[in-house]
């Protein structure tokens, strides 16, 4: 009896062991920024700084209207040290409102593919937005909220000319 009881707890033994191991995350990982993602980011940063999103958004409550312009003038982007975020120095006109700001923004990755996401983001002046905006190939496309209202956004990125800056977005 006593050699199957013992036998029977190195079994249990072996089995949790083997259990909590392949559950825990490993200790060391290599660093999230590597040589590849570190050019990735560069390019971001030198990609669209000085572009303007060219482009049309929809209202999702109003389904048979025609999709309205918009422009995004983004002057410049650079990497924060902290996380995902990025300081974009854009110019946005919002009904009345037409401001220049800096705005942190978090960039996430998608392999090689920059997705913006804000969630329940304050712009000083302008109010709370959502989106996730995807930017590929001199294009992009999303979605997005500001308060009861939300849509679709897409369109292209255009290089702006030196001295002449885009036309602010509106929305």
């Amino acid at each position: 009896m006593p050699v199957r009881r013992t036998l029977i707890l190195s079994m249990v033994f072996l089995l949790f062991a083997t259990w909590t191991t392949a559950a825990d995350p490993p200790t060391s990982r290599p660093s999230p920024v590597d040589g590849e993602q570190e050019q990735r980011f560069r390019k971001f940063g030198q990609d669209f700084s000085g572009v303007t999103l060219v482009g049309r958004f929809t209202v999702s409550d109003m389904p048979n209207a025609e999709p309205k312009e918009e422009r995004y003038t983004i002057t410049r982007v650079v990497k924060t040290g902290t996380g995902d975020f990025w300081l974009f120095a854009v110019r946005i006109k919002y009904g009345e409102t037409d401001a220049s700001q800096v705005i942190p923004l978090e960039v996430k990755w998608a392999g090689d593919t920059p997705v913006i996401s804000l969630t329940n983001f304050s712009i000083p002046g302008l109010g709370t937005f959502s989106a996730r905006v995807v930017l590929y190939d001199n294009m992009y496309a999303g979605t997005w909220r500001h308060g009861k209202k939300s849509g679709h956004l897409f369109g292209h990125i255009e290089q702006n000319q030196p001295g002449k800056a885009g036309q602010p977005a509106s929305r």
